[in-house]
């Protein structure tokens, strides 16, 4: 396995983290991520439904990086998730700027990562000489 995938399931197992605060854990939810606002359970669930969502896409790509589509689903998941919790940051001061702090490490390391290696995995045409 590739370097990126290695990452990409380090992510994911993270992301597992979060999808545990969200069904069976909220505090931990209320107090890593949304801690300048009130989150109720549905909001914890919803947020492990999406959060499982993503670990998913992170796991499939670490094993598929030459899948393209899979590949693009999989970065535009951590574009929208650091868009998501910036705004959330910037307009609705829902997190303390440490909170985003820890998001914008992961999200920026993969975003940057997978720009970088976005034509490194495509697969190999293999030239038959007779």
């Amino acid at each position: 396995m590739k370097a990126l995938g290695w990452w990409l399931m380090a992510v994911g197992c993270l992301r597992l983290a979060s999808v545990w605060f969200g069904f069976f854990d909220i505090w931990a939810l209320r107090l890593a991520v949304f801690s300048q606002t009130s989150m109720s359970e549905v909001h914890g669930r919803t947020f492990g439904v999406w959060t499982l969502l993503t670990c998913t896409l992170c796991f499939l790509c670490a094993f598929n990086l030459d899948n393209r589509p899979l590949y693009l689903a999989t970065f535009l998941s951590f574009i929208y998730a650091f868009g998501h919790f910036l705004t959330e940051y910037l307009i609705y001061h829902t997190m303390a700027i440490q909170n985003l702090t820890t998001v914008g490490i992961f999200a920026g390391t993969s975003i940057i990562w997978m720009l970088l290696q976005w034509k490194a995995h495509q697969p190999q045409l293999v030239m038959k000489v007779d």
